[in-house]
């Protein structure tokens, strides 16, 4: 096993105990966490469902991602780095970043309506979430430095035109 090979598995083993922890997390501990929270706070129980709908949005969107990722460490172990398929997976990536952002900014909007009706201060989750965004929009300039390399291979130019 060479250098390249023993590095793409490492990072393939990441990714699938990343993609555990996120079934774990959608499965046990989000509906766990809604329920002691609609428990404790009745009156506003009905936010958690917009909440829920950003958290599982996120949770499937990052674990396309992440299948994105796998596939892509596939390719550059077979030597097709500079494949359409790889370009493919870099666009389906970017565009998980983008949905993902999206769904962070609806669940501000839903903590900031939450927040004005109980009269907390959202400071923290806000400043959270906004550094989740920053994160997230650093992996999409990433990702989309490295698709022009790869826009401009000419096998991949001459299949997409």
């Amino acid at each position: 096993m060479n250098v390249k090979q023993r590095s793409t598995t490492f990072l393939k083993v990441i990714i699938f105990l990343i993609g555990i922890a996120m079934l774990v997390l959608c499965i046990h501990w989000l509906p766990e966490i809604a329920i002691k929270d609609a428990k404790v706070h009745p009156d506003t129980a009905y936010f958690l469902i917009p909440f829920l709908v950003c958290a599982y949005g996120f949770c499937i969107t990052f674990s396309v991602a992440l299948y994105q990722a796998f596939k892509l460490l596939t390719y550059i172990e077979k030597n097709n780095a500079f494949s359409e398929l790889s370009l493919k997976s870099l666009k389906v990536i970017k565009k998980c970043a983008f949905t993902v952002i999206f769904l962070i900014l609806l669940g501000i909007v839903s903590l900031k309506v939450l927040a004005k009706i109980t009269g907390d201060d959202p400071a923290g989750p806000i400043s959270l979430s906004l550094m989740g965004i920053l994160a997230t929009s650093i992996i999409a300039a990433i990702v989309d430095a490295l698709q022009k390399p790869l826009n401009n291979v000419p096998d991949i130019k001459s299949k997409n035109d």
